[in-house]
């Protein structure tokens, strides 16, 4: 895409995250973004800048951290983390990342769907389902052991969830709701979904 931030990106008359923000506002008590470099970039959002605090941007992992440490700091004791550039999530996503994670000591589920045709294995669970990793609720007591997990190299989002038996919310409706704009083509896409409403 050029480089930059996908999500300031125009699609409908605003930006991709303006349409993310919309979406996710309604599902939770509180809002921040995960984001390194000069925060100006951002601030027409009013929204708390969070930078990794793990030197040398070791991926998602360590924006669910920066996101956990704020939380605590609020009281909060659960997270729920969403893509920017992904700007058709389900509107019942916070709700049913809680239903999955009912029960558990430490909330900690992940948004999946059932594998579309064509799709390589490496993202699957055994059961045949594909995990979408940036999509989920995390505990804020869990924050330690991930700030140890990171720090002894451990990059992969799925591979932490499981050591914690993370759950899975399953969205298994038409389409993909988890679409998110990566080329040109999908930019266009988005912008023809935002102007019929699909």
């Amino acid at each position: 895409m050029g480089g930059g931030d996908k999500g300031l990106l125009p699609l409908g008359g605003q930006t991709i995250l303006d349409h993310v923000i919309e979406r996710l506002e309604p599902q939770v008590a509180g809002m921040a973004l995960n984001a390194n470099g000069d925060p100006a970039r951002l601030s027409r959002f009013a929204l708390p800048i969070l930078p990794d605090s793990i030197a040398g941007h070791p991926g998602p992992l360590a924006g669910v951290l920066a996101g956990l440490d704020w939380a605590a700091g609020q009281g909060a004791e659960t997270i729920v983390t969403v893509a920017a550039d992904t700007p058709f999530f389900p509107c019942d996503l916070v709700a049913r990342l809680l239903l999955a994670a009912e029960g558990m000591t430490h909330p900690l589920a992940l948004a999946a769907t059932p594998r579309p045709e064509g799709e390589s294995t490496r993202s699957m669970t055994r059961s045949g389902l594909l995990r979408h990793p940036t999509f989920g609720l995390w505990p804020v007591a869990l924050r330690d052991d991930l700030r140890a997990a990171l720090a002894g190299g451990l990059r992969k989002v799925a591979l932490w969830a499981d050591t914690h038996d993370a759950r899975l919310a399953l969205f298994d409706t038409p389409g993909d709701p988890f679409f998110n704009v990566n080329t040109p083509e999908d930019l266009a896409l988005a912008q023809a979904m935002t102007e019929t409403g699909t």
